[in-house]
């Protein structure tokens, strides 16, 4: 999804994983350009940007060096680098919540300190960069379930995700010199901070790092080739604008095997091998191109490319806003080489639009989401009650053991699923007179302010049981949270029917 989770390392450390690039005309200023580069997938209200970590936009002119099948774009090497970097938290004098500052180095070595999540960000003294960092709702919209072979449109995989972002808005002329070539190409990375080197090893020369959206998810690691090794990380060590020359058949090879299985998820061929290659070819020099002297609109992303690779000139700006929808433009170049029937994901865009002001994405989501299941019994309350009402929920057939802690209020309940996952929970309110205890989430799902109640409440000649959730995503998406949580909610309860209606 975009650069989202996009290998092991970024996996088993989310603080270094890139997940968008942007590059768009400010909508608030067309003499400024927009640069964007979120990280830190599925962040909770508490994640932080890491402060052992370079955080960088890096920009190089492009010139196109040739058309068709022979498609190619030139960066130059001079680069237009943004570099940012964070401090560890500081306490509030006050205690309000603590405080993270941050740095960025502009191109021409000013330095512009900024404090993490002030809308207004800061800039330098003479306007002509200013730069925001901070969490945000997470623009990328993933409208299609895309496993095993299958193309089916979705929900937005993402709804109700946050980021953590960085924006870079300049003045154009001031920054890129647009007059000596308006076309450019642009490329995020985090990078180790220098430090001492230790006896054995060294760190990688970058963590990850993001040009054009899915090349590493859809393009080097396809469901087509599930006993192919894993090239995520180390296509992600690369240096962007100039892949290594021993390892670049490597990745090519497997770009031309990616996109030829893309081809043909829809049953027709539409790309000739020659056409492959030379898709290939782009999608190896993996920057985002953006022309600054044309417009940029929701529907310019990839049009550089696509053009290009079609023999014509291109007539957009490219770059990729906010509100593009990415994935669908993707699919259908790579699927029907735009040739239809048109493929159209499930959501027609992210969470919340992108903003006409700065800092341009829209605010974090906050608001929490509930998932509740009901179940009616023909029971008596009271008895269904002396099953599911003692805290230690071993009635559940998805527990496989329960330890109870203490007693009353604050006990806590360590339960261990019959998949082997540990979750604590502690008990935070108990009546038995209206049959109902509520608890907090302590660990083992991936959610902040977790709240559950379960209560059993006369319904006719029986009783009705409600299992009641309500949480904040934080660190792994939304729907994933949703799905363990109903997961857990309808195998407890419908055990709860066919126990009871057994019993009839």
């Amino acid at each position: 999804m975009a650069d989202h989770i996009d290998g092991p390392r970024s996996i088993g450390d989310p603080s270094i994983d890139l997940t968008d690039l942007f590059a768009f005309t400010s909508p608030e200023n067309p003499a400024r350009t927009v640069l964007a580069a979120d990280v830190f997938p599925s962040a909770g209200v508490s994640a932080m940007f890491s402060n052992v970590v370079n955080h960088a936009i890096v920009v190089r002119r492009v010139s196109v060096a040739g058309l068709g099948d022979g498609a190619a774009f030139k960066a130059d090497d001079a680069e237009i680098r943004f570099s940012c970097r964070f401090s560890t938290l500081e306490a509030a004098p006050d205690g309000s919540a603590p405080v993270q500052r941050g740095t960025l180095t502009c191109p021409d070595g000013q330095v512009v300190r900024f404090v993490v999540h002030d809308e207004a960000g800061a800039a330098t003294p003479d306007g002509a960069v200013r730069v925001y960092a901070g969490l945000r709702s997470d623009p990328f919209n993933l409208p299609w379930l895309l496993g095993g072979g299958e193309m089916k449109p979705f929900a937005n995989l993402l709804e109700h995700d946050n980021v953590l972002c960085i924006v870079v808005d300049f003045d154009t002329v001031h920054v890129l010199a647009p007059a000596r070539g308006s076309l450019f190409g642009v490329i995020a990375e985090t990078t180790p901070l220098p430090r001492p080197g230790s006896f054995v090893g060294h760190e990688p020369p970058r963590y990850d790092w993001i040009g054009k959206p899915e090349q590493t998810n859809m393009r080097l690691n396809t469901s087509a080739f599930p006993d192919a090794p894993d090239l995520r990380d180390l296509w992600n060590q690369q240096t962007p604008f100039a892949v290594a020359p021993d390892l670049r058949p490597l990745f090519h090879e497997r770009l031309v095997d990616s996109l030829t299985v893309w081809d043909q998820r829809d049953g027709k061929r539409d790309w000739t091998d020659a056409a492959i290659k030379a898709s290939a070819n782009v999608f190896l020099d993996d920057f985002l191109l953006f022309d600054v002297a044309k417009p940029i609109t929701d529907s310019s992303h990839f049009e550089i490319e696509r053009s290009t690779l079609n023999g014509t000139a291109y007539q957009t700006g490219g770059g990729r806003t906010l509100d593009a929808n990415c994935i669908d433009i993707l699919l259908n170049w790579t699927v029907n080489r735009d040739q239809g029937p048109v493929l159209k994901g499930g959501a027609a865009g992210p969470t919340q639009p992108g903003m006409k002001r700065f800092p341009y994405l829209a605010p974090p989501n906050r608001q929490m989401q509930v998932v509740a299941e009901t179940v009616d019994l023909p029971a008596p309350p009271d008895q269904v009650w002396a099953l599911v009402g003692p805290f230690g929920g071993m009635w559940h057939p998805l527990i496989a053991k329960v330890v109870l802690t203490g007693t009353g209020t604050g006990q806590l309940r360590s339960i261990e699923t019959v998949d082997g996952k540990q979750i604590i929970e502690r008990l935070e309110a108990m009546d038995d007179a209206l049959r109902s205890y509520r608890y907090g989430g302590v660990t083992g799902i991936q959610a902040s302010d977790y709240t559950g109640t379960l209560s059993v409440s006369p319904s006719g000649a029986g009783c009705s049981v409600q299992w009641r959730v309500q949480y904040l995503a934080d660190g792994q998406p939304d729907i994933i949270i949703k799905t363990i949580v109903s997961t857990l909610q309808k195998v407890g309860l419908g055990s709860l029917k066919k126990r009871f209606d057994a019993a009839k």
